[in-house]
């Protein structure tokens, strides 16, 4: 029998006000294995009136120790039960056991390193022209944020922004993908058993229109979101509709530039670990490999072989190197990818179809795809496709490497492999993307802040940035002279 999960408002679980539930499907077998609930307008207005109602209550007065004590709690239960946790969200949306497992401990980790920041959010006393005037800046939180996550990492996403919005002292409501819905809810069952106060942490499951709902209610004072920059538009608009900030972490189609005097081993992990990580579905993958030319003949034959190697089969196992794709709607648009580029004129070097055979005729698995001698312009190097799917492009020296890494209208991660120090410098500064990682791929850190530039987004998530991005600055002048002034006259 399969579990009904139902939305979590006010500190209380609940049905839809009409009952409606959406079922969670096994992109590995295709079988329904849960329901969740599906939120009305109603079950969204009152899950922001209860963040609304504990934020000005309870948790605005509750001291940031206390906060962070809280914190605390949800790391010990999360990594208590990780095993459980992975093997729920692989079942929810097809990742490899090997990553979900890694990714909950990621998680605990990222919720102590907020709990440590909750006080130490300290202010500044800044100097000014006017000797009997004491001026401090505060920072203060929003209020109430609503926290619009993905389906392809939804616990490592949302931990990207509960804990940070927890710590700074706002109250939050969460909207999960429909796609993977599973492992929020299990997030706050641990927020409720770790002692949270009511209110506090809200989740309502449902598809865009709940999403809608959510972005248009005007009792949300900042919009945090994860996923495609065609929402990320259509959020931002609503929001500015209500004067309300965003934080936006959209797509990417990032470079992975690789020169002749790299480390080519080291090189060609990267490159597998750059695309074929995660099934490719994640915003940082390296779907664009820039290859030098004296290197490029090498480097195709050497991933074309090494993609048809990659184990895949039940995500559940951990001898599985790539899952499936996480829903079918992804599933279908990735295979439309591909074939347009057969159309296109690049050459396909290795998998290029949907993966059949023992194990894989039920699930959405599609072969680690690679295409070589692709142009910059071809849709398949010019739109994210968010699957296994790799294009190559030569280039001749680091000036071409540039202008064909920055050719893209998104500007989230890049990669650049080189032994040269210097070039790795000029490199690294000259790539537009919100982070670079040099002689590596697809590192993460909760200290290290995380975003994008262009259409890949704004705003960061993660370390000091992180937590800043759920405070306003909030600045108090105090005059200490006895002074009467004139009251016409404003004081410089």
């Amino acid at each position: 029998m399969t579990e009904t999960y139902k939305l979590f408002i006010g500190g209380k679980w609940r049905e839809a006000s009409d009952r409606a539930t959406m079922p969670a499907i096994n992109p590995y077998n295709q079988e329904v294995w849960a329901h969740v609930a599906v939120a009305t307008e109603s079950d969204v207005a009152d899950a922001v009136g209860a963040a609304r109602h504990a934020y000005e209550t309870v948790w605005s007065k509750t001291t940031p120790g206390a906060r962070a004590k809280l914190l605390h709690k949800v790391a010990d239960i999360l990594d208590a039960d990780a095993d459980r946790m992975a093997l729920l969200e692989t079942t929810d949306n097809g990742k490899v056991i090997r990553e979900t497992h890694s990714q909950m401990g990621y998680a605990a980790r990222i919720f102590r390193y907020y709990a440590a920041w909750a006080d130490k959010m300290h202010g500044d006393v800044v100097p000014l022209d006017q000797k009997d005037t004491l001026d401090l800046v505060i920072r203060v939180p929003y209020g109430v944020i609503a926290a619009i996550t993905a389906w392809n990492s939804p616990v490592a996403i949302l931990t990207n922004t509960l804990p940070a919005a927890l710590a700074a002292g706002n109250c939050v409501v969460i909207k999960p993908s429909e796609h993977a819905s599973v492992t929020t809810l299990e997030i706050a069952k641990m927020v409720e058993k770790a002692g949270f106060p009511a209110g506090v942490v809200n989740v309502v499951t449902g598809a865009a229109p709940t999403g809608k709902a959510l972005v248009g209610n005007p009792g949300i004072d900042k919009v945090s979101f994860t996923g495609s920059p065609a929402v990320g538009r259509a959020i931002a608009t609503a929001a500015g509709a209500n004067l309300k900030p965003v934080t936006l972490e959209l797509g990417g189609k990032s470079p992975n530039v690789v020169f002749d005097d790299a480390d080519f081993d080291r090189a060609l992990i990267g490159a597998l670990a750059g695309i074929f990580g995660a099934t490719g579905q994640t915003c940082i993958a390296g779907s664009r490999l820039l290859v030098q030319r004296g290197i490029y003949d090498r480097m195709v034959e050497g991933l074309a072989r090494r993609a048809a190697q990659i184990r895949m089969g039940d995500p559940r196992l951990p001898e599985t190197e790539m899952g499936t794709a996480a829903n079918e709607p992804q599933f279908k648009r990735i295979l439309g990818f591909i074939e347009a580029a057969k159309t296109d004129g690049a050459k396909l070097v290795a998998g290029g179809h949907r993966a059949k055979g023992q194990g894989l005729d039920q699930g959405f698995f599609i072969e680690p795809t690679i295409f070589a001698d692709v142009r910059n312009d071809m849709k398949v190097a010019a739109e994210e496709i968010f699957g296994p799917v790799l294009s190559i492009i030569p280039f001749h020296d680091e000036e071409e490497a540039v202008a064909i890494a920055n050719a893209t209208p998104f500007g989230l991660a890049s990669g650049v492999w080189s032994e040269n120090i210097s070039r790795c410098m000029r490199m690294m500064r000259a790539i537009r993307s919100g982070v670079v990682w040099v002689n590596t791929y697809r590192v993460a850190a909760p200290q290290a802040p995380f975003g994008g530039m262009k259409d890949s987004g704004f705003g960061r998530v993660r370390g000091e940035a992180g937590i800043l991005e759920f405070t306003q600055a909030k600045n108090i002048f105090i005059d200490f002279s006895g002074d009467k002034r004139d009251p016409f006259s404003m004081k410089f």
